[in-house]
């Protein structure tokens, strides 16, 4: 159940992001001018009347704001809840010394995991979290590819938003992210990192020990 509402935060946090990008967008449009996301947030009824000479521009964002008002509420909620609820396991503390990993990816990462001996190897794991490829090969080319849908949706998108975050507050994974970057395309040097902290989790949940970045991301 505490996995469940993990999942549940997880889709408020994709609503909120939806009705804040909308709102950006259509203040864009209608204004010219961009606004930060604290900026939405800050926005009240009557700041946007006055951005909005539109009445019914003025209440589309209205109701976008009152949306994204209530998930921040159900957000936090959940949180708390989690919080309070989950059973810590041992390697919770050990996931979070890896970059880009905090408290709620930790937990993520831990529930949908479950036991992780259930993996005989980090590239079955790497597998089920969708951190590698699937192609079919013949003869050295490429006859196409498997099911990329198989496999834990959710730990896809921890390990992807840790990426994210590693890539911005760790200059040794910047580093790397950029020289894959240089060499073939955005997305394929994310999920290089994102690959990179699902081997390392791995071994962090199995062994229980603290996260290596020489051991994950080499000496350079």
């Amino acid at each position: 159940p505490v996995r469940d509402l993990l999942r549940k935060r997880s889709q408020m946090v994709r609503q909120r992001t939806t009705n804040l990008l909308s709102i950006q967008n259509l203040l864009t449009r209608n204004t010219g001018s961009s606004m930060s996301a604290n900026r939405v947030k800050g926005l009240d009824v009557q700041q946007i009347d006055e951005l909005l000479d539109n009445p019914d521009l003025a209440l589309a964002v209205k109701a976008n704001l009152s949306v994204l008002s209530s998930a921040d509420e159900q957000v936090e909620l959940l949180e708390k809840t989690i919080t309070q609820r989950v059973q810590l396991r041992p390697q919770f503390s050990f996931l979070k010394t890896a970059p880009g990993i905090g408290e709620i990816l930790a937990l993520t990462v831990m529930l949908e995991t479950g036991d992780i001996r259930r993996f005989s190897s980090v590239g079955n794991f790497a597998s089920y979290c969708r951190c590698v490829g699937s192609q079919k090969i013949s003869n050295g080319k490429k006859k196409g590819q498997g099911n990329t849908k198989n496999g834990n949706k959710y730990l896809a998108w921890a390990f992807v938003e840790a990426a994210h975050f590693a890539i911005r507050y760790n200059a040794k994974i910047k580093s790397f992210y950029q020289r894959k970057k240089a060499k073939t395309k955005i997305v394929v040097a994310l999920k290089a990192v994102a690959h990179k902290l699902c081997r390392a989790c791995y071994y962090i949940m199995r062994d229980r020990v603290a996260f290596n970045i020489t051991k994950a991301f080499g000496p350079k």
